[in-house]
């Protein structure tokens, strides 16, 4: 099947049995039977309808930040969408592909004079990423922001989707329910004054680099949080922050995020997750339920 995929794309790069690691921000995860970097809508649909017309399994992947992959890796056909990355700025617009990134897009929402993305300045996904958990930060967060945006089907048909089709909620749109595949968003934003935009940029920027562990390998925010509590208080009453597993471990800067400090696998961080929980549960008698995206297989 190898030789039939490169030779229905060859244009395209793909590789077989890619480690993942080599591109999700933990740094852990398996082998993907086939990863495709598409670098247009088009080839995109393409990869989509040959995975259909094969029946192989599809994947479709930002630049995996909020992303455990575990060990046993992907089967089938992974799309990583990193370089579909344009983004075009308007008069009251910033239309951005799937696979840009969001700290990026905020940077041409600058550049072009416009507000409303500051939120978002620091934070370490793809748009499409973004859009399909309804990211957010310091009090803003996608649903805010987004106008419409452009998905391709698992039928590969394109279909254009407003605001209040994505039915956004915490940490969630129905992009998750419908397994489509977000390639082009709209944010709608506002006229402002770039020094002021640039400020509020920096001063999250500084905040977020000050309270969370940038320097280490992570999957960011790894749970939600509970209805009346927050999350990283809740780990650190727990006696967690510190507590390590393999090579992972509670970050002693922020409780709520899981570092990889010495070759972690995703092993390590799913027994870590698996650990947080039963003994938050215990302790407190609240469920933790998880932020982050886990896929793949079990080695």
């Amino acid at each position: 099947m190898t030789q039939d995929v490169l030779a229905s794309f060859p244009a395209i790069e793909i590789k077989k049995d890619e480690s993942l690691s080599h591109y999700t921000n933990t740094k852990t995860g398996g082998p993907a039977d086939y990863v495709a970097f598409p670098k247009s809508i088009s080839e995109t649909k393409q990869l989509i309808e040959y995975a259909n017309r094969h029946e192989l399994p599809l994947t479709v992947i930002g630049n995996a930040s909020n992303l455990i992959v575990k060990d046993g890796g992907i089967r089938g056909l992974t799309l990583i969408l990193t370089r579909m990355s344009q983004i075009h700025a308007s008069e009251t617009e910033v239309v951005a592909e799937a696979g840009a990134a969001l700290i990026a897009t905020t940077k041409a929402a600058c550049h072009a004079s416009l507000t409303g993305l500051e939120f978002a300045a620091g934070i370490p996904g793809s748009v499409g990423g973004a859009v399909f958990m309804n990211a957010g930060a310091y009090g803003g967060e996608m649903s805010e922001v987004i106008e419409e945006v452009t998905v391709l089907t698992r039928e590969g048909q394109l279909k254009t989707l407003s605001n209040a089709d994505l039915d956004f909620g915490y940490r969630h749109s129905t992009v998750q329910d419908y397994d489509d595949t977000v390639v082009t968003a709209t944010f709608k934003l506002k006229p402002g004054k770039q020094p002021a935009i640039q400020a509020r940029m920096d001063e999250l920027n500084t905040l977020r680099a000050s309270k969370q562990p940038l320097e280490w390998p992570s999957c960011g925010s790894v749970f939600k949080r509970p209805t009346g509590y927050f999350t990283g208080k809740l780990i650190h009453d727990a006696g967690l922050q510190g507590h390590q597993i393999g090579g992972a471990q509670v970050s002693k800067k922020h409780a709520g995020f899981i570092i990889n400090i010495d070759h972690a696998t995703a092993t390590d961080y799913m027994d870590m997750i698996h650990y947080v929980q039963k003994v938050v549960y215990e302790k407190f008698g609240v469920h933790l339920e998880t932020e982050v995206r886990i896929i793949g297989e079990d080695a």
